[in-house]
């Protein structure tokens, strides 16, 4: 009974034992690669699955999902022999995981290598200043010469990104001495731009304000002179009007006789102010004969008003 009990258990052990050998779940995006006998016999996708016990076994195991690998710092020479410290970062992914297994031995070595190689090689057709502007071709260089050598290779390099380049301290110190340079240059183009602008700015506005003078000034002696024009023909409608209203008074009744008195008193005021001005006063003649004055003034006046009218009763005569 003990014995058979032993036999049990030894039998359970075995069983135990070939199911751990023998079954096999891939994960989710992977691939195993399966030998027999030391020779490859299939690949087995994502699952659960049964192998032949002994004979059997996982060689291989390969993700299939996309993989960064870091690409350390080298030293590149450029086409003007400056040399830079460039390192990088390079995304690949296992197509086939027979050919990653059996073409090469170490395909992520491999392929970083070869990236490193084809940097160097890409670096050293460009000078420094293209250098910073080129990373994009660069990178696509690096990638196409990947692609052609990791065909083989079962893998397929997605991209490849540069993460640092590195240039000496002399040649950073050259550079930000040019880059200071350059600022400087930019500022004082700007300067001087701002200050030319600003010079046509102000002969523009001097020009201007020229102009507009120069107008104001115009507008403003045609007023004057439109205004003296005006003020002159009132003056002359006025006095006319005023010599025709006189005579007019003069011809109606008892005009002779205040105009006579008028004459007589504005006689006497401009008498009477001449005292008041003068130390020394020329009287005339006949001061006391102060009718007879005023008569003449009369007499002169109806012969200047006769001499008006003469030539006014000429004038229709002509005409006619």
């Amino acid at each position: 009974m003990e014995q058979n009990l032993i036999a049990l258990f030894i039998l359970l052990v075995l069983v135990a034992v070939v199911i751990i050998k023998t079954a096999v779940v891939v994960p989710q995006r992977s691939e195993f690669v399966i030998e027999r006998l030391g020779k490859y016999r299939t690949t087995l996708e994502a699952g659960f699955h049964i192998l032949f016990p002994f004979l059997d076994k996982v060689a291989y195991k390969r993700s299939l999902k996309e993989e960064p690998v870091d690409i350390p710092a080298q030293t590149c020479i450029t086409a003007d022999n400056v040399t830079l410290e460039v390192d990088g970062i390079m995304y690949m992914q296992v197509v086939n995981s027979k050919m990653s297994a059996y073409g090469i031995d170490d395909y992520r070595f491999a392929a970083c290598q070869l990236a490193m190689t084809s940097l160097r090689s890409a670096i050293g057709k460009i000078t420094l200043d293209n250098t910073f502007e080129a990373r994009e071709s660069l990178n696509g260089q690096v990638v196409a010469a990947l692609d052609e050598a990791a065909a083989n290779w079962g893998i397929k390099v997605l991209r490849y990104e540069i993460k640092d380049i590195q240039p000496p301290k002399t040649v950073l110190d050259a550079m930000e001495k040019q880059m200071k340079a350059e600022r400087e240059k930019r500022a004082e183009i700007a300067r001087s731009e701002g200050e030319k602008q600003a010079i046509l700015n102000r002969a523009e506005g001097d020009r201007g304000e020229a102009i507009f003078l120069s107008e104001g000034e115009k507008i403003r002696r045609i007023n004057e002179a439109e205004g003296r024009a005006m003020e002159i023909l009132k003056v002359a409608e006025a006095t006319a009007e005023g010599i025709r209203k006189v005579a007019e008074a003069l011809s109606g009744p008892g005009g002779k006789e205040a105009a006579s008195l008028e004459v007589a008193k504005q006689y006497l005021n401009e008498f009477g102010k001449l005292a008041k001005e003068n130390n020394t006063m020329i009287i005339p003649a006949n001061l006391a004969d102060l009718s007879g004055m005023v008569a003449t003034a009369m007499t002169t006046f109806q012969g200047v008003q006769k001499e008006a009218g003469a030539g006014g009763a000429a004038r229709p005569q002509g005409q006619g």
